[in-house]
């Protein structure tokens, strides 16, 4: 059976000519040292055939991972962690790459070599394209200013000698910087309450700001009134985005059923309530503290967690891409529960169909924030490699996941003049998962909530020439018979057409090594009359067309 739908898109000149726009760095990434081959073993491989030669800060950097990341563009990219950041020394990591001291890693109970450090980041965000994104502990002022004194200062100091010398020269100055991490955590080295983190975070930034008036802040935020109040009150006329952090369960290692994928799939739902409740908590606190400047949101921590039960093998990298092969005959607890037998992430499961059109999802979420009093602007997905990332770097090469596509889609393949619309269209009734820690325990909404078969963000290029309606079908077995309007006059003529999923026979397909396109973007056109055009089943489908119409 076949289902129908209208799509109804608002393009007067008000929308086209807004200042609002989708920034790309919503499109943005995450690296975390000491994770999971994040770092070595992913972006830096030294002694690899397949890694930059040579000497200077770039040497022993994956070249494959760099093309990858050149040919997808790197917005943003936010380093050196997540939980790592708390108990970080930077200075560890500059000087002579055998001088540099071998740490115990605090955060993941690892080791850290130092040998890819703050010159690495750099050379290889310009070799990348990325806006270098640093995140310090906010624990030492001192601290905080030599890293900035390395990083942006022009000057002539043991420090900017020593950045010279370490192949960086001249200064190739970092815009953004976090002050701190998930603070309000108890796992993380500088744990604090919200009163002495705004204290600690004013001090940083005057000083930072000191070395570089152009900085911009990163704040902890928290989905959270309280904390909310005293970071916006404290921190308003600081900091310009204040970050959020969410995570999706994806159980599909033990239940790789129809209902699984609608669970994962769904879950951008919930995100979307976080980001808009969020926006609006910010908003309403800015107002009453009178905060002048403009205030925006950073997810500068997302992802979708695989969870398996803890009585499996250990996970280990595989050389397909994915999870080597391993003893998966322990017993399991019901998905979404913390029973006798607990559950753990899978950080090599790789990216799957159902996660490409829950990140698209999220993405579309994001884009609904841009019209806001506090929108989204900056948004880094844990992890770029490895580590349930967008590529998968193995010993002899690397494989393009599904999600990578779905980042090359929005990024590259869609506008940034948000547009509004109207998507009428069959919505199933159904709980939503948000996850609720890191034991797999998996909550559900209270009640049902209506979750759209069709989720839809459109937009005009920057030079509002081109037209783009981004369509999620989200049913795993019925195309969608859409009609297609703007400004009350269906779309006739050539489009050009975009998908995502749609030729997959498997709804957690992913790529591997030997099928590195089984899930990708194919490209044709289609002849719209009426404006009529079918959404296939479990896809992703853009549109694309001129505005002459």
């Amino acid at each position: 059976m076949t289902l129908h739908a209208r799509i109804d898109i608002t393009d007067d000149s008000t929308a086209a000519a807004s200042d609002r726009a989708i920034d790309p760095m919503v499109y943005g990434h995450f690296l975390e040292s000491a994770f999971f081959h994040n770092i070595e073993g992913g972006v830096f491989d030294e002694g690899s055939p397949l890694s930059v030669a040579g000497d200077g800060p770039l040497a022993g950097c994956r070249q494959d991972v760099i093309d990858a990341c050149r040919e997808l563009g790197m917005p943003v990219v936010r380093w050196p962690g997540g939980n790592f950041t708390s108990a970080y020394w930077w200075q560890d990591g500059t000087g002579p790459r055998d001088d540099r001291p071998r740490r115990l890693e605090l955060a993941w109970g690892s080791e850290e070599s130092n040998r890819f450090g703050t010159p690495e980041f750099l050379a290889w965000c310009e070799a990348t394209g990325a806006t270098p994104y640093l995140a310090h502990s906010c624990r030492s002022v001192d601290d905080a200013v030599r890293w900035a004194e390395y990083c942006n200062s022009p000057g002539d100091t043991e420090l900017t000698r020593r950045r010279a010398a370490d192949g960086i020269d001249p200064a190739r100055p970092v815009p953004i910087w976090g002050l701190g991490n998930e603070v309000w955590g108890p796992w993380q080295m500088g744990h604090r309450s919200v009163e002495r983190y705004a204290e600690d975070a004013r001090e940083h930034a005057r000083f930072l700001r000191a070395v570089d008036p152009s900085i911009e802040f990163v704040a902890v935020g928290l989905d959270d009134d309280r904390w909310t109040e005293v970071v916006v009150r404290e921190l308003g006329e600081v900091a310009r985005w204040f970050s959020v952090h969410a995570y999706g369960a994806g159980f599909h290692l033990v239940d790789p059923s129809r209902e699984e994928f609608d669970a994962i799939v769904s879950q951008a739902v919930h995100f979307e309530h976080v980001l808009q409740d969020f926006s609006r908590t910010l908003a309403a606190a800015a107002d009453r503290h009178g905060i002048t400047s403009p205030v925006e949101i950073a997810l500068d921590e997302w992802n979708m967690r695989h969870y398996e039960p803890r009585t499996w093998g250990a996970p280990l990298p595989g050389a397909d891409g994915g999870t080597a092969p391993r003893d998966t005959t322990g017993p399991a607890d019901p998905p979404g529960t913390a029973g006798e037998n607990g559950w753990r992430v899978n950080r090599y499961s790789p990216r799957t169909l159902a996660d490409a059109l829950f990140y698209s999802g999220v993405f579309h979420a994001i884009h609904r924030t841009a019209t806001r009093d506090v929108p989204v602007t900056m948004a880094n997905t844990v992890n770029l490699v490895n580590a349930n990332g967008l590529l998968a770097v193995r010993e002899d090469g690397l494989v393009r996941s599904a999600t990578f596509h779905v980042w090359d889609l929005y990024l590259n393949h869609f506008g940034t003049r948000p547009l509004p619309v109207r998507a009428l269209s069959p919505s199933i009734t159904q709980p939503v998962r948000r996850e609720q820690g890191w034991g797999g325990e998996a909550q559900c909404t209270s009640s049902p909530v209506a979750v759209p078969v069709l989720d839809v963000s459109a937009s005009a290029s920057a030079d509002g020439s081109r037209r783009y309606a981004a369509i999620i079908n989200r049913s795993a077995d019925q195309d969608v018979r859409t009609v297609l309007v703007v400004e009350g006059e269906t779309v006739e003529g050539a489009v050009t057409v975009r998908t995502l999923g749609a030729e997959a026979q498997d709804l957690f397909a992913a790529n591997t090594v030997d099928a590195p396109e089984a899930v990708s973007i194919r490209e044709g056109s289609a002849t719209l009359r009426g404006g009529e055009v079918t959404v296939p089943a479990h896809a992703v489908t853009i549109l694309e067309w001129g505005s002459g119409r």
